[in-house]
């Protein structure tokens, strides 16, 4: 039976585009880590553009919660060898009021609640791989999204990686940094580049072999 590998994210495993629209499934990271695993994979993309860690959206409608979701996405895809985790970018947005730690007590409930409900074939827990988001560029605040993350959002977002890395040593996880494969486009300072998605298949790609080969 193939190995198989849930990617559970927001817009950036969506595929967004940071001029609208979305990446083809040849560009696409989780797409492309299927390509580049071969034949005796399989991976199920779950990425849904505007999901947080924990929080509902206030303003852009429900469903947001990615610890909300996760259970019943878990159990409909199961068995499952490996389950990816990135989320985090959209948590830092100003209307939250969010710290690093704070969003790493959520990645800390997403965790806990793929360990519950994530299993393979043989009825035991799949790999939990926290990855940490591709950091928040500096020129933020000349783009578009000036308004919906606020200058904060660099700093809180930069502080992500170092939090996740900790909350991965106390749940016992894996932990990945997205930040030097995934670049991220000027354009929005959010969203990553088409070369980004490809680099960062890349590089997960050599991560999931080394979990599970």
């Amino acid at each position: 039976m193939k190995k198989r590998i849930l990617c559970y994210g927001d817009s950036n495993t969506y595929g967004y585009i940071p001029t609208g629209g979305r990446y083809d499934e040849h560009t696409r990271w989780p797409m492309r880590l299927g390509e580049l695993l071969g034949e005796g994979y399989a991976v199920v993309e779950e990425g849904f553009n505007g999901r947080t860690c924990v929080m509902d959206d206030p303003t852009e409608g429900g469903y947001k919660s990615g610890v909300a979701l996760l259970p019943p996405i878990l159990m409909s895809h199961n068995p499952l060898d490996a389950v990816l985790i990135m989320l985090g970018s959209n948590d830092t947005k100003r209307r939250f009021g969010l710290t690093p730690m704070t969003i790493g007590q959520g990645m800390m409930q997403l965790a806990r609640t793929a360990k519950l409900f994530a299993v393979n074939e043989a009825g035991k827990p799949a790999k939990i791989v926290i990855v940490a988001p591709p950091t928040i560029l500096g020129n933020l605040m000349q783009t578009r999204h000036a308004e919906c993350f606020g200058e904060q959002a660099i700093a809180v977002s930069r502080g992500l990686p170092r939090e996740f890395r900790r909350i991965s040593k106390l749940m016992r996880c894996d932990f990945f940094d997205a930040s030097p494969y995934a670049e991220v486009s000027p354009l929005d300072a959010v969203h990553m580049t088409a070369e980004g998605h490809l680099r960062l298949a890349e590089a997960m790609a050599e991560k999931v072999r080394s979990l599970l080969e």
